[in-house]
């Protein structure tokens, strides 16, 4: 398969521009990227991209790279995500100039069983390369030596490259379109998942964390696919409301989902309570000694996510009959905030739905 991608390559170069063509980047400077922890040769080389097919009228889709914005800062993000939720970070290197880097972006979006696995397993970043000429140097220091692109490198949550890999492998053409074999890319993704961690020995140490520390535990039960569990540990991890938890609680979450015995140990947890499963998230506040001191089902049931006025308002009565150690202006701080968030997402659905109303913006009458 050499022959013909080479052969690609050099007409793409020398061939002249078509009216909608993009021009060939010019090849890649000449460097000594650092040794690749396991590396693919690439194959086909870096050439205009094949042209997509038309399509009727269709919503523009954004972009899949962001050009203006920094790598380093992104793949700094995607660790600190990936390091808390035991997940790897999948770069993909490459341009919005390449055809073949959107239809890589789209099989993963489109294809269920990768979109879930990508979902499940791994923080994606998408690096923009420009021309060959940006991020030369991230690259190199991870290892990534590609002269074709789209490339994948895979960390793990400490920034360690595993696995360099140019995607010619995982390309295909199904009644002559071009795309990617998703069913390869499960499995390619798979091999180099991290190792799934116990929720009993999660669970374990935090309570051993909370006992020195003389601490809480903030137990909360969520899994990838809830949307709900997610608001609850963004809050959570905002810079402001971290600090104050901090103080009285050890954050323990449980993935329901990708911890060994997750599930089972939610449903422990629920039954202890003396209650019937209500959804996710849920969430407790224990003792030192694992003793459940607090939990978030209301009179409605369980709260999940502390979002209408009852429920922002059941949450702070359940730090002060715990007695948690917050003082009452760190207490109301927390209720504020929920409620500010609330009322932010309000603002800006109003605001979206204004939007879509104004003339020219709707759908044609």
């Amino acid at each position: 398969m050499l022959l013909p991608h080479l052969l690609c390559a050099a007409a793409a170069l020398f061939a002249p521009q078509q009216p909608g063509q993009e021009p060939p980047p010019p090849p890649p400077p000449a460097t000594e990227p650092a040794k690749p922890v396991q590396s693919v040769p690439a194959i086909r080389m870096g050439g205009a991209a094949p042209q997509e097919p038309a399509k009727a009228a269709a919503k523009a889709e954004p972009p899949v790279y962001d050009e203006q914005a920094d790598g380093r800062q992104q793949v700094a993000a995607a660790l600190a995500k990936a390091k808390k939720e035991n997940r790897r970070v999948l770069i993909q290197w490459g341009a919005n100039w390449c055809g073949w880097c959107k239809w890589l972006a789209g099989t993963m979006k489109s294809d269920a069983a990768l979109r879930r696995k990508l979902q499940y397993e791994y923080d994606v970043v998408h690096i923009d390369v420009g021309r060959f000429n940006k991020h030369k140097e991230l690259a190199a220091e991870l290892g990534a030596d590609f002269k074709a692109i789209p490339f994948l490198t895979i960390l793990d949550a400490e920034g360690k490259p595993l696995v360099q890999q140019n995607t010619e492998p995982f390309e295909t053409k199904v009644d002559g379109n071009p795309g990617h074999d998703a069913k390869k890319l499960v499995e390619f993704l798979t091999t180099h998942e991290a190792k799934p961690l116990a929720a009993a020995a999660v669970l374990a140490t935090g309570l051993r964390q909370a006992a020195e520390q003389q601490k809480m535990v903030f137990l909360h039960f969520g899994a990838p696919w809830c949307g709900w569990c997610h608001k609850l540990e963004d809050w959570m991890a905002r810079p402001e409301i971290a600090a104050v938890l901090g103080k009285a609680f050890v954050d323990v979450k449980i993935d329901n989902d990708r911890m060994s015995g997750g599930k089972d140990l939610y449903e422990a947890h629920i039954a202890k309570a003396g209650l019937k499963p209500g959804g996710i998230p849920w969430f407790a506040f224990l003792g030192g000694d694992g003793a459940i001191l607090a939990h978030s089902n209301g009179p409605q049931g369980n709260l999940g996510f502390p979002y209408q006025p009852e429920e922002v308002e059941h949450f702070g009565t359940m730090l002060r009959n715990a007695k948690v150690a917050l003082g009452e202006p760190d207490i109301v701080l927390l209720v504020k905030s929920l409620h500010d968030n609330r009322e932010a997402e309000a603002k800006q659905k109003a605001a979206a739905k204004q939007k879509a109303a104004a003339p020219g913006q709707g759908a044609p009458r």
